[in-house]
């Protein structure tokens, strides 16, 4: 299992991603993993002495690769920018976990079923974590809803997330 230690950064000016908060991973290791492909990829282990599962990688450009540290990981953490991390880490290959609840709904409608299907397999994923993140039945229920709603709306994981801030 590959470790290394890497300082806390944040991206200036990079597109999307400008303002987000990452380490990087050292080209030694990258070339370890033998990636098939050049895109993203999901890891687990340990960043310091918290436990990580389907952490997201980003290519950045000439082989370089980050892992995002959000701001739930960095609270975690109790790290910010400029702060040393120890990292120790293998692919994650393990399938995003699945909403049963959501699935019988969609089951039960096929013009969401239809809208949800016609969705990236990323966003797709997005919405079952956003349901299987809640912690009591009646925030589970809500958000089945909001996603029932968001499929007859046409919008995927993103829109649904503003328009609900919106409400708010």
């Amino acid at each position: 299992m590959p470790s290394f230690k890497s300082i806390i950064q944040k991206l200036a000016n990079k597109g999307e991603k400008t303002g987000w908060t990452y380490i990087d991973i050292p080209n030694d290791i990258i070339l370890k993993l033998k990636l098939k492909n050049k895109t993203g990829f999901r890891i687990k282990g340990v960043i310091d002495d918290v436990k990580i599962t389907r952490l997201s990688t980003y290519p950045i450009g000439g082989g370089d690769y980050i892992i995002a540290i959000n701001g739930e990981l960095r609270k975690k953490l109790g790290k910010k920018e400029g702060a040393m991390v120890s990292i120790k880490f293998e692919l994650d290959e393990n399938s995003p976990p699945e909403s049963k609840e959501l699935l019988a709904c969609l089951k039960e409608d096929p013009i969401a079923l239809k809208q949800f299907n016609s969705l990236l397999r990323s966003h797709q994923n997005y919405h079952h974590h956003y349901i299987c993140s809640a912690k009591g039945a009646q925030t589970k229920t809500a958000r089945i809803v909001n996603v029932m709603n968001a499929m007859y709306k046409k919008q995927n994981f993103g829109e649904m997330i503003r328009s609900l801030k919106k409400k708010d």
